[in-house]
């Protein structure tokens, strides 16, 4: 296993870099210390012939492209403080109302303007057991409006199991909201098609229910039984059409802090499957139903809509605004911890 590092290019006098985690079996994940972004996870076909199965980009100015910035899909980013979307952009901590950034209609989203998925990380190679990356930065008190300021590591790395890490830790100076998550959209296809005729099975029968404004409201549905129930295997695209819509929906996750299999999702035409383990009691199942299909990588693989999907492991979206709602809040002094492992099969 090694860890290669190259020039990624520079944003406002800072040297970016790309750091690649290549396994013994050929296996390689691109990660970026801009916005601790994975810009690529590639897996060889059994002629050892190496293919893209994720949404981003070979170069730096490919995230400031004019149609990425209008559709702003955050692909593959570092998702923070708080990922998902806060309703009226506001909420009630210790007696006191903070008021933060509105980039979704009147909701803050992902963070704000600029979330952790905009700034430049401090990056290490971390090779060990594994081959890894750790990233780490400094979110200032009211930044985006949140209270505190927040030390911010983030672990990034692969093994001989074919097994993507990702582990966040964090430590605020006050409480504070803190909901980290990656966002990355996976295609097993390779985005020779969409995602539809992949097949899904999610271990969760509850979800959230999201309001008008793409707020959840802290009510829980029971899924047993219906179409949206994923315990049994079912075809994406069977499922979008008896929607009409693509998935958006947030899968309720019994977690006690240790990893628990979440998901599986694989692709039958080529034998390729993601495994899905987090410690997290949320995990957001999107299929790209916003995705424009204006985006492409430099190689001119075609991204857009159901081209790719996304698990998204955190705590529940609105959070600070539903009572009881676990872990999201983050008190002062105490450590923010969280993991989620991508086991890939091919």
């Amino acid at each position: 296993m090694k860890t290669k590092q190259t020039d990624f290019g520079n944003i406002e006098k800072q040297d970016i870099t790309l750091f690649t985690l290549v396994n013994n079996n050929g296996m390689e994940v691109s990660v970026t210390n801009y916005g601790a972004t994975i810009t690529a996870v590639r897996i060889p076909d059994v002629q050892g012939d190496l293919h893209t199965i994720t949404c981003g980009f070979d170069s730096l100015k490919g995230y400031f492209s004019d149609d990425y910035l209008e559709n702003s899909p955050y692909f593959g980013g570092t998702i923070g403080r708080y990922c998902s979307q806060i309703k009226n952009a506001t909420f009630s901590l210790n007696g006191k109302t903070y008021a933060l950034a509105k980039n979704a209609g009147e909701n803050n989203l992902h963070g704000g303007v600029q979330g952790f998925d905009k700034k430049v990380w401090n990056a290490r190679v971390v090779d060990g057991d594994d081959c890894g990356v750790e990233m780490s930065l400094k979110s200032t008190n009211l930044e985006e409006g949140f209270p505190g300021n927040v030390e911010v590591v983030v672990h990034i790395s692969l093994n001989n199991a074919n097994e993507l890490s990702i582990s966040y830790k964090a430590t605020p100076d006050q409480d504070t909201p803190l909901s980290l998550t990656n966002h990355t959209y996976f295609n097993l296809s390779a985005f020779s098609e969409t995602v539809e005729n992949h097949f899904i099975k999610i271990n969760a029968n509850q979800k959230l229910v999201i309001d008008e404004t793409g707020a959840a409201t802290g009510e829980v549905i029971d899924l047993k039984g219906t179409y949206e129930d994923l315990t049994d295997e079912k075809r994406i695209g069977d499922i979008h059409e008896v929607m009409k819509d693509g998935f958006e929906h947030f899968y309720l996750i019994n977690t006690t802090n240790s990893l628990v299999h979440v998901a599986t999702i694989r692709n039958p035409s080529n034998k390729r499957s993601i495994e899905v383990h987090t410690t997290e009691p949320c995990m957001l199942f999107y299929t790209g139903k916003y995705t424009s299909n204006k985006l492409k990588r430099e190689n001119g693989q075609q991204f857009g809509k159901y081209r790719g999907f996304c698990c998204e492991t955190h705590r529940y979206p609105n959070g600070p605004n539903i009572e009881n709602s676990p872990k999201s809040i983050t008190k002062a002094g105490e450590i923010f911890k969280s993991s989620t492992v991508f086991k890939f099969n091919f």
